[in-house]
């Protein structure tokens, strides 16, 4: 299949099966490295995109069903991606890394839905990605820390 996606805002063309995971396309045919291959089931988050805004997880979504649509990835930017980037700096969130990607990725859709979130609504939308190392305190902290951020600009 050749096709044109939109991801973070620029196109690229592909020519890739139509059932090919989106995470590899993305990975290893675009180059875009940040979003991450964990459990390739569609459980552990690490993969996680924002695709037309909606929170999605891309080991589990074949190419075919994101064209047309816009992708946004951790190279992408946006208000409430910069503000968690810094929160997570500030918080020391991450220990090994590998999750977070997808815990910012989640972050920023919760963000971009609900803009000063309860620790109940963090903990629904940020329960869909596993962090081995257990930094869920910090992610949360964090979470607070950018509303805190985002409400001081304005």
């Amino acid at each position: 299949m050749k096709t044109t996606l939109s991801i973070n805002g620029k196109p690229y063309a592909v020519q890739v099966p139509k059932d090919m995971p989106l995470l590899w396309t993305i990975r290893d045919i675009v180059g875009l490295t940040g979003t991450k291959f964990g459990c390739g089931v569609s459980q552990c988050g690490a993969c996680s995109v924002l695709i037309d805004g909606n929170l999605t997880k891309s080991c589990g979504i074949p190419v075919a069903a994101a064209v047309g649509k816009e992708i946004f990835t951790i190279e992408g930017s946006s208000e409430n991606l910069e503000f968690l980037r810094q929160a997570w700096n500030d918080g020391n969130v991450p220990q090994c890394g590998y999750c977070q990607s997808g815990q910012l990725i989640a972050a920023t859709s919760l963000l971009d839905a609900t803009a000063n979130p309860t620790d109940k609504e963090i903990d629904n939308v940020m329960s869909a990605n596993i962090c081995r190392c257990g930094t869920y305190t910090r992610i949360k902290k964090a979470i607070h820390k950018a509303v805190a951020l985002k409400n001081e600009t304005v």
